[in-house]
């Protein structure tokens, strides 16, 4: 009879615990994620709304600028987040906020071109770090099989970030005129403020690790520590790597390459629509000969995005329940791909937002399954040099997203040749993520050179 009672006991600790994982952590640290999204991509709702007239910006020049971001983040990314593995995520995650939410108040007084661009680079070093640790962070306090559930709790911040940000930034940029300054900069100003105040509250509030959370009980506290523990020991020499070691390890990791650049093609078809679908819409009334308000123009830029959240929770769920299999991810890549350039073909305005919406739905479906794989085969040091990696390939997507639309769009006349582009990156990310699966184990007596998805 006791025999039959310690799985159930055991159960219950395991649910409790990651029970209360979802509710103090995960919505928190989802919070900080919201507000550094919708930081980052402010710049897209303003240039439409006055900036790129009182700047003079060409298509090129807002690419440049909203992609520049990434140069910054992509040089101090991988020191970023060895330094929160040494000092914590509590210190680092605070730290990284208030640091991004000063530069980012900064962009309400920028003059001209030359000053956007060295602003939008000094967020992208002062952002550097936040989201691979916030991954990371979120990595070390559930055991694998719950780690696709959690991951997607989290993510569903992005498109949720459009779908509530998008209006609150056209509603700012109507308040134009308080402060005597133009709407989009009061906009900047108060989608700023909130990061610093997180910042400040994620000092006392996150904790490094389950064995500190009073909330957790003692039972709680020794599965978590006890499950994790075992997970990190399977990974065979993984946790025995610092520094330059833990560095070069994940640095000569053939899988960490391939899925830094699956990475990269979904980043590239993620930042090209958070950076220029308000500018498309915009295009919409010479287009289509449509007209609409600033906060028309808010909302339909989040209308792709409410779907997307939904499509992102059940697609991850599907993933938890069954396990995570090759089409969980290549299947989003190849809808992804082929729908982002027939949006441009359409004939109406609700079309073009309904095949971009397919899009959307897409890539948030395969985000938080791709971003569980990592952990599965890297731990300690190693998956904090490993995990930055891959969001480093994906930043470059988002430089090269920027940049690349907007100069195609110049070159042109047009975005159609630019969301090609995008497609032709998306369709690679799906053949290398069968090219993961069917990849074989190069030391087949290594738990963690195992195959990392089922090739289903």
């Amino acid at each position: 009879m006791g025999a039959t009672a310690l799985p159930s006991a055991s159960s219950a600790v395991e649910r409790s615990a990651i029970k209360k994982i979802s509710i103090r952590l995960v919505p928190f640290v989802a919070l900080m994620f919201f507000v550094n999204y919708l930081d980052r991509t402010a710049v897209s709702f303003a240039e439409p709304n006055g900036m790129g007239q009182d700047l003079a910006l060409t298509a090129a020049q807002f690419g440049f600028a909203s992609g520049v971001f990434f140069i910054g983040y992509i040089i101090l990314e991988v020191p970023s987040n060895m330094a929160l593995h040494r000092f914590g995520a509590r210190r680092w995650l605070a730290r990284i906020m208030v640091t991004w939410g000063i530069v980012s108040l900064l962009f309400t007084w920028v003059q001209s071109s030359e000053q956007l661009y060295t602003l939008r680079f000094l967020l992208g070093v002062a952002e550097a770090g936040f989201f691979p640790g916030a991954i990371l962070f979120l990595s070390q306090w559930v055991p694998t099989r719950h780690r696709t559930k959690v991951l997607a709790l989290f993510y569903l911040a992005q498109p949720l970030t459009t779908v509530f940000g998008a209006p609150l930034a056209g509603w700012l940029i109507g308040h134009h005129g308080l402060f005597g300054l133009e709407g989009w900069r009061v906009m900047f100003l108060f989608v700023s403020i909130p990061a610093i105040l997180l910042g400040v509250v994620a000092w006392f509030y996150l904790i490094d690790r389950p064995a500190d959370a009073k909330w957790l009980t003692p039972a709680e506290k020794e599965w978590l520590t006890a499950e994790l523990a075992a997970e990190n020991a399977a990974k065979t020499g993984a946790d025995q790597s610092h520094g330059r070691a833990a560095l070069k390890e994940a640095f000569r990791n053939g899988r960490v390459w391939i899925l830094a650049m699956v990475y990269f093609g979904f980043i590239y078809g993620l930042y090209a629509l958070a950076f220029f679908l308000p500018t498309i819409i915009e295009g919409f009334q010479e287009s289509f000969g449509t007209s609409f308000s600033v906060m028309d123009k808010a909302l339909i830029t989040a209308i792709p995005y409410l779907p997307a959240a939904v499509v992102l929770f059940f697609w991850s769920r599907h993933a938890t329940r069954h396990g995570t299999r090759t089409w969980h991810v290549a299947g989003p890549a190849v809808v992804g791909g082929v729908s982002i350039p027939i949006a441009l073909y359409m004939d109406s305005p609700a079309a073009t937002i309904a095949v971009i919406t397919v899009t959307a739905c897409a890539i948030f479906a395969a985000l938080p399954v791709f971003w569980s794989i990592p952990s599965r085969f890297l731990t300690g040091a190693a998956a904090a040099a490993g995990i930055a990696l891959i969001n480093t390939a994906g930043n470059i997507g988002g430089f090269a997203a920027g940049y690349v639309t907007g100069w195609l769009k110049d070159f042109s006349g047009s975005y159609t040749l630019s969301m090609f582009v995008v497609g032709g990156f998306m369709l690679l990310s799906a053949v290398l993520m069968v090219v993961l699966a069917r990849r074989r184990p190069a030391n087949p007596s290594d738990p963690a050179d195992q195959p990392l998805l089922e090739v289903h």
